[in-house]
């Protein structure tokens, strides 16, 4: 990430931040990602903006219950209505 968040982070993100972080197809020891720091840096940035934590919940069906988000409808879902708060409902 340069000095501004860009649509080219916001498409490559999701795929490539999640592979140097090695949370998919457990390639980041075959890539040898933790030789690339400032793309370590990147993805951390953007791991951490508000908007990216909240998609990421959006849909997800495993994990922590509390990062579950199976259906958004509205805002107040991201407080509302995530799987450990449906799960103590039944």
């Amino acid at each position: 990430m340069g000095d501004e968040y860009t649509i080219a982070d916001m498409a490559i993100w999701p795929w490539y931040g999640a592979v140097v972080k090695n949370i998919v197809y457990d390639a980041a020891e075959f890539l040898e990602a933790h030789t690339y720091t400032n793309v370590i840096r990147w993805a951390d940035e953007i791991a951490q903006r508000p908007a990216v934590k909240r998609g990421r919940m959006v849909n997800k069906t495993w994990g922590e219950p509390a990062t579950q988000l199976h259906e958004r409808h509205d805002a107040s879902d991201f407080e509302l209505r995530t799987q450990d708060k449906l799960d103590t409902e039944k």
